[in-house]
């Protein structure tokens, strides 16, 4: 062999073999739970710094007492959140149940004290339900087989049956079953899933002979069914296979006749409908001159009075409905914020709710109603929580703005909206841009502890965008990033890094990226696109690779995630996939990266973490890798959420503030 083929040869086998990698430096807290690699011990001083922020504590409202009189709220004191009940406002909240696990969705047994819950363990969202009576000394009972998924659960109007979506048949299935609370032997399924989509009940008919079903495909198409639970007979009520829209039940009318929901088949925006149930029956658009989302709303026991909330421009509108002629008017006297969990009392003169604004965390509210059905009077507030001693009425309220994108001038969207919390002083300050997951999903102006906290420890300014893609701004608008389109979003925070070197009081040299789910791919994806324009970024639960999370996401949902990111069977499809996943461009990556995980994650599974991690080690990125044994799809225990957002100061201390040019 020729000395110049030698050398040739060297050097492509010296090609081959990875770069040496540091060992890595592991260690385990909150008594092993949560694993540590490569992220330093965190100092006293940021234990101490950020207590007060991390002892926030909120109150949100889930349901009335059997006599109205009372309430029940989910709040936290110690390291989950569990059913707590207030008897009066500004009472005591008394704990009732007392896991190690946080309860999920709660609701009280029509006509009795009862409550059903759903709770699951360590994060895995296999959800169970669970019966318990509040008066009674007895520990509450498991009415599921312990194995399968279970929620959505709605009660019969007499109190005696649940339907609740369950996985039981196979472990992959959404189907929908019925069950006799007081004889759980009594489980059956009334409605078979034909495919891999959602399926769940809405609504008992008053005679318990049919059910409302929504069957969601994928956040443009969702349906509406009526199920007949004598003969099995399925029909579709709204909603059309090819012509899709979103249409999501709320309830009967009160003669049975008809029902109520939200749909956007009639424009960009959902609007409160009602259609008859008679053949070929056309829907009755209500709220048609609110050019915004109806995002919801309740029905009273006896159907004579509703509300609902309206998502103007990331604010909630509250409004009240007279359903004996679909009359309607706003209320005034609900401070500007976000509102959640309507629910009115068994008599039907007040209404529950939670409440949360950008100075005040989620607490339970409750308005008293006139004789009308759209009159009201005072709205009382029932819970206080504890802000760890925080004036919240100095925390920085955020600025609504807007930014031109790169196809702004060529057909897509005139701006992007995004929210901006400004530190105190002149600057320029530091940058981090918070991505929101979904990929539906809307950032709007609630309590964050975390920004407040970022604003005062770190004196960085927290940007906020709702990208293409978001919930919110119309159906158009959502659909701008499908398919083939999915790195347009990733485009729209190049378009911001740009709007932020516009700003005199931001430094475009220090900006970083954070985001859990999709918002953690979003990250990912900005590190790949901009790592000259970044200093570091903080994946949670993020998308490594869209075809290998496709194909090990947990069964029930794979098929859900098809009908948003592409199905990865097809050949086209599959080849776009991959060549937009941040794995397959690690070494375009030049950024310190902080990756979060939850080792029992059934939506973004912990594979996902681990490839990343492996290939920025691979390319000597330096790479902070947390792992929480008894978590899932983000952390709602206490102890590991402290840890994280001490980790995450820690890291944007360093590798963001103090990294000025």
């Amino acid at each position: 062999m020729k000395p110049n083929s030698l050398l040739v040869l060297t050097l492509a086998l010296l090609a081959c073999i990875p770069p040496v990698v540091a060992d890595v430096v592991r260690t385990e807290v909150n008594n092993g739970n949560l694993i540590m690699e490569d992220i330093p011990e965190i100092p006293q001083s940021i234990v101490a710094d950020l207590n007060r922020y991390q002892n926030v504590r909120s109150a949100g409202f889930r349901d009335w007492t059997e006599d109205g009189e009372g309430i029940f709220v989910s709040t936290r004191f110690g390291d989950v959140s569990q059913i707590h009940h207030v008897g009066h406002p500004g009472g005591a909240r008394s704990q009732i149940t007392f896991f190690q696990e946080p309860v999920g969705g709660v609701s009280r047994q029509p006509n009795s004290s009862r409550l059903v819950f759903t709770m699951d363990a360590g994060g895995s969202e296999f959800s169970q339900i669970f019966l318990l009576d509040p008066s009674s000394a007895q520990d509450a009972v498991m009415l599921t087989d312990g194995e399968s998924r279970n929620g959505a659960v709605v009660w019969d109007r007499r109190g005696e049956y649940i339907a609740y979506q369950s996985t039981r048949r196979n472990g992959a299935s959404n189907d929908v079953w019925m069950m006799n609370v007081d004889n759980p032997e009594t489980a059956k399924m009334v409605l078979e899933s034909p495919d891999g989509t959602w399926w769940g009940g809405a609504d008992f008919s008053a005679d318990n002979e049919r059910l409302l079903i929504m069957n969601y495909v994928g956040n443009a198409d969702s349906r509406i069914h009526l199920l007949d639970l004598t003969s099995g007979e399925l029909t579709l009520v709204a909603g059309d296979p090819d012509n899709p829209s979103s249409n999501s039940p709320l309830a009967f009318d009160r003669e049975g006749m008809g029902f109520y929901y939200v749909t956007d088949v009639n424009g960009q925006f959902q609007q409160l409908a009602w259609r008859s149930f008679e053949e070929g029956a056309t829907p009755v658009f209500i709220t048609g001159d609110i050019p915004w989302h109806v995002e919801g709303g309740a029905i009273s026991e006896d159907r004579s009075r509703a509300a609902f909330t309206v998502n103007e421009n990331g604010f909630s509108r509250l409004y009240l409905m007279d359903l004996e002629n679909n009359a309607y008017r706003p209320v005034d006297a609900v401070p500007t914020g976000l509102i959640g969990g309507l629910e009115f009392s068994p008599d039907g003169t007040r209404l529950g709710m939670t409440l949360n604004t950008a100075q005040t965390p989620s607490d339970s509210f409750v308005l008293a109603l006139g004789k009308g059905a759209l009159e009201y009077s005072e709205l009382t507030r029932w819970t206080f929580s504890e802000v760890g001693g925080l004036d919240t009425t100095t925390f920085t309220e955020p600025e609504l703005i807007s930014y031109p994108t790169f196809d702004s001038d060529d057909g897509g969207p005139e701006a992007i909206p995004a929210w901006v919390y400004r530190p105190a002083g002149e600057g320029p300050h530091p940058v981090v841009i918070s991505i929101h997951g979904g990929p539906e999903s809307q950032s709007r102006p609630a309590f964050s502890s975390t920004y407040q906290m970022w604003l005062q420890k770190l004196g960085a300014a927290v940007v906020v965008p709702n990208v293409r893609g978001s919930d919110g701004y119309g159906k158009h608008y959502m659909s701008l990033d499908n398919g083939f389109k999915r790195e347009d979003s990733v485009k729209d925070i190049g378009a911001l890094l740009d709007w932020i070197a516009t700003q005199p009081d931001l430094d475009q040299s220090r900006v970083a990226v954070f985001g859990g789910s999709y918002g953690g791919y979003m990250v990912l994806a900005s590190a790949v696109h901009f790592s000259d324009r970044l200093r570091a970024a903080v994946d949670i639960v993020g998308i490594s690779n869209f075809v290998t999370f496709l194909e090990n996401t947990q069964d029930y949902r794979r098929d859900l995630r098809r009908a948003e990111y592409g199905d990865e069977r097809d050949p086209a499809m599959r080849a776009h996939l991959e060549s937009i996943s941040p794995l397959n461009h690690v070494d375009k990556i030049a950024i310190p990266m902080l990756v979060v995980q939850g080792q029992n994650d059934p939506r973004v599974p912990v594979t996902e973490a681990e490839q990343i991690v492996t290939a920025l080690r691979g390319q000597n990125v330096p790479v902070w890798y947390m792992n929480a044994l008894n978590e899932g799809h983000g952390y709602r225990k206490k102890e590991n959420r402290d840890v994280y957002q001490q980790a995450t100061m820690m890291f944007l201390r360093e590798h963001l503030v103090g990294a000025a040019d």
